[in-house]
């Protein structure tokens, strides 16, 4: 049996043990063009509603592969309800970001524009496609939804109150970040990264003027935006997060 634990698939449709499952063109063109896999060899498959499976190459070539799963490794437990809002950035920038939100436990991602926010547009599948990509290297079972852009004023009039959202706040009194994340008592929450001009006065005002929003003070220096998001990210998961939560391994 050839193992290679680096290959695995994100499979979007249901995996049953000894039920055959046929993968896209693209996973196929990846397994037999880059990887060079061949009849006979194993790799791992998995979804966030099923787990992770064992699974064996039937078929093969460059438009179309069959798998077999042939033993679960990892069942499905449910995350941390972690929503990440960013303000989309140069393009290397906001590729940095979704990947880091991913490998870090987010569960849906929103890019929100601002008044300084210097890139509007965004390409979801884009996006779609690099969260995947993340949580097949990370060893992570799902992938983050990705949200369609939204102003900044229209997410905070439709938020649901009930979310807790946590405003990075580089410029004005609020909250140590780690007293902040620890006295949360919500179990849903976000955290809201500014631009790299940051967010204006009136933005700053108008965010803090919603009673679910919590000011966050992350130090005295200024951070670049995606490192504000690991930042941010990283404390939260160390604080109450699943860092210390024991894995479920079959």
């Amino acid at each position: 049996m050839k193992t290679t634990k680096t290959i695995r698939l994100y499979v979007d449709s249901k995996i049953n043990i000894s039920d055959n499952c046929i993968l896209s063109a693209n996973k196929s063109h990846y397994l037999s063009n880059v990887m060079r896999c061949k009849e006979g060899d194993y790799i791992y498959c998995f979804n966030e509603r099923d787990g992770e499976f064992l699974s064996e190459i039937i078929v093969i070539d460059k438009k179309r592969t069959v798998i077999l799963p042939k033993k679960q490794t990892k069942k499905y437990s449910k995350e941390v309800d972690l929503w990440l809002l960013f303000a989309p950035l140069k393009k290397d920038s906001t590729d940095f970001v979704i990947e880091k939100a991913t490998e870090l436990g987010v569960s849906k991602i929103i890019p929100v524009i601002t008044k300084y926010t210097n890139c509007d547009k965004v390409k979801t599948e884009r996006f779609v496609t690099q969260a995947i990509e993340a949580s097949e290297q990370c060893e992570r079972l799902s992938v983050p939804s990705i949200n369609e852009t939204m102003k900044l004023k229209d997410i905070l009039e439709a938020w649901d109150s009930e979310r807790s959202l946590f405003f990075m706040n580089e410029r004005r009194a609020s909250l140590p970040i780690v007293d902040a994340f620890s006295k949360n008592s919500s179990k849903s929450v976000a955290i809201l990264i500014g631009p790299e001009g940051g967010f204006s006065d009136e933005e700053a005002k108008f965010i803090e003027s919603f009673p679910f929003v919590k000011s966050v003070n992350m130090g005295s220096r200024i951070l670049r935006a995606e490192t504000a998001v690991v930042s941010a990210l990283s404390i939260w998961q160390a604080c109450v997060g699943d860092w210390n939560k024991k894995e479920d391994i079959i």
